[in-house]
């Protein structure tokens, strides 16, 4: 397993998440930090653009230091929350299947409770055809409906808790167990 240099038992979790748009990221950040101190874990933080200015563009040089933070992680803490609508961040997403494609663990938080077609349901106009399966009026788009949370590819690759300081108990112990 991956560890920092300053500490080698001290695992590092990518902190992903919409968050870096929030008007008080900075303070949001401390106390994840902080919490994730309190479980022997080291936060690695996302770029937020405030890097030292480059050849590339700012944007490529966010995704390249997002990439080397998370290729460096051990463990992936996601806020998947609705993000402008029903889906989570397409950022963090993108990012949540990085971890899994690289096999780093991912425990997310702030998933709405219910199920992901109960959620479309309420916003969309969206009902069961002939077959039962259920599908936004107008498009005729099918809504997966396998009472996740998520979508699918999401759901089952990753771990989900309710909190943040739940996800990483969570994390703590899935790294405790992969480190024997």
């Amino acid at each position: 397993m991956d560890t920092s240099p300053e500490n080698p038992t001290r695992p590092r979790i990518y902190l992903a998440g919409p968050d870096v748009f929030r008007p008080d990221a900075r303070d949001h950040f401390v106390r994840l930090a902080a919490a994730c101190e309190a479980l022997g874990l080291a936060a690695l933080l996302p770029a937020d653009g405030n890097e030292e200015p480059g050849e590339e563009a700012p944007e490529r040089q966010i995704y390249q230091a997002n990439m080397q933070r998370l290729r460096g992680a051990d463990g992936v803490l996601a806020n998947l929350a609705c993000f402008r609508g029903l889906e989570p961040d397409s950022g963090t997403v993108f990012e949540v299947g990085a971890a899994v494609a690289l096999q780093i663990p991912v425990v997310a938080y702030g998933v709405p409770a219910g199920s992901y077609a109960d959620r479309a349901r309420s916003a969309l106009q969206c009902a069961p055809d002939a077959a039962g399966v259920l599908r936004e009026h107008g498009s005729g788009i099918a809504v997966e409906d396998f009472g996740q949370p998520l979508n699918l590819m999401l759901a089952c690759s990753i771990h989900i808790a309710p909190t943040p300081e739940a996800a990483l108990q969570k994390m703590a112990e899935l790294l405790a167990v992969l480190r024997r």
